[in-house]
């Protein structure tokens, strides 16, 4: 099984940028499965939609989610995307004229709309303190949640691969 993991964000906002450091941290994991690509999308997520071009099975994403939970508190969402057909000629180009796709429901819908989503797609969200201020690191609850969010997602890959198997 192919997989994809990319750490979305900016670490130059503070929590923002957990995605990034998180995939760091699975980047440098043993563990990490050798069919994984690991990548930092940071804000440009026309990035990661160029490589999803090259084919894959998964997508896992880490990302700081704001869901209005406890800081520091990880998820595993499958995300929902936007209907496009159900949208105005005037909608869609509004919608995907955003050429860096900072955030992944863009990202993802064009994706989508291009044939190149992967069947199985996973968020590793964490609630941040602050994702709108400006400053490099992250906030203590959101830092110590780096490690449950990598167990996690070797977590869904692992079982992805064992399910993928003849």
């Amino acid at each position: 099984m192919r997989a994809l993991v990319a750490g979305v964000g900016n670490p130059l906002r503070g929590d923002d940028g957990f995605g990034v450091l998180a995939a760091r941290r699975l980047r440098e994991d043993p563990r990490c499965p050798a069919d994984a690509v690991v990548m930092e999308t940071g804000i440009g997520g026309i990035h990661m939609v160029q490589e999803l071009m090259r084919g894959y099975d998964a997508l896992v994403l880490f990302d700081a989610v704001d869901r209005g939970r406890a800081p520091g508190e990880v998820a595993l969402l499958e995300p929902v995307l936007p209907d496009t057909a159900a949208m105005s000629d005037t909608e869609r180009r509004d919608f995907f004229c955003d050429m860096h796709y900072a955030t992944p429901v863009r990202a993802l819908t064009l994706a989508r709309e291009i044939g190149a989503l992967p069947g199985l797609v996973r968020i590793v969200a964490c609630q941040p303190n602050d994702a709108e201020g400006y400053g490099i690191g992250l906030h203590a609850s959101v830092e110590q949640a780096i490690g449950p969010a990598v167990e996690l997602a070797l977590d869904l890959l692992s079982r992805s691969a064992a399910a993928a198997r003849p």
